[in-house]
């Protein structure tokens, strides 16, 4: 009698509980009234109870819904890489991050009527590894203020970081900056290294030099390497997207 009065309260507690909730509560999605470019990197961040971004592309949250890197999206029509969003989303209750993920995909789905398949794909990518001698960088406490570093994050966005700075074309004047455009080079972090980083990549253009040798040299310094490989990699193949309407 005991064992059964015991699974009854169980019960009842998980049918109070529900199910795990799959949407946000509220969800703000407006396109951005200045549009800052690909250059930038601007990110979708996760809080306690909701995820907010500025400036961000239908293609970087789809990255960071799905924990993608850039080169793991593709197909679709040509906006969901140019035009910017600002997202305010706040959740029922106090979400985990993986809940957040799943709410951010039902929101592209409504708000983007957005459709998409995976598959496997063998391709051609840099591998993001130690040099010989291993890496001489140091991870730094998360709660941290910034640094004046051009970077900081994990090594997965060091490794978006750079697929996006390969883009950048040889300086034809080393006076004038030149500025990120094309397909991204896909960068696969494959260091092993754990934690929040920051690094500054920033060296003198010399005229008529790549941006991968610049940026060879440079992590070669940090104690890093690029090595091209070939591999198997998911993708997730955009059928069908939508511009939303305005909030």
């Amino acid at each position: 009698m005991r064992s059964f009065l015991l699974l009854w309260v169980l019960l009842a507690v998980m049918c109070c509980a529900g199910a795990p909730e799959t949407e946000f509560e509220v969800a703000s999605l407006r396109q951005s009234q200045t549009q800052i470019g690909k250059d930038s990197d601007s990110q979708v961040k996760f809080g306690a109870a909701g995820v907010t971004a500025r400036n961000v592309t239908l293609k970087q949250l789809i990255q960071t819904a799905y924990g993608l890197q850039p080169h793991q999206v593709s197909g679709g029509p040509r906006w969901p890489d140019e035009t910017e969003y600002d997202l305010e989303a706040t959740a029922a209750g106090s979400a985990s991050p993986v809940q957040l993920r799943a709410m951010l995909q039902s929101l592209l789905a409504d708000r983007f009527h957005l459709a998409a398949h995976k598959e496997t794909k063998q391709m051609r990518v840099y591998a993001l590894v130690q040099d010989t001698g291993g890496a001489k960088i140091h991870s730094v406490s998360e709660a941290a203020p910034a640094g004046k570093t051009d970077f900081r994050g994990d090594m997965t966005r060091f490794a978006n970081f750079l697929s996006l700075r390969l883009t950048i074309p040889a300086a034809v004047d080393p006076s004038l900056p030149s500025v990120a455009g094309g397909p991204q080079t896909p960068v696969v972090d494959k260091t092993g290294l754990q934690g929040i980083f920051e690094i500054d990549l920033n060296r003198n253009a010399e005229l008529g030099v790549d941006s991968f040798t610049l940026l060879q040299r440079r992590l070669k310094d940090l104690g890093l390497k690029l090595e091209s490989r070939s591999e198997r990699m998911e993708l997730l193949v955009v059928e069908a997207a939508e511009k939303p309407r305005a909030d």
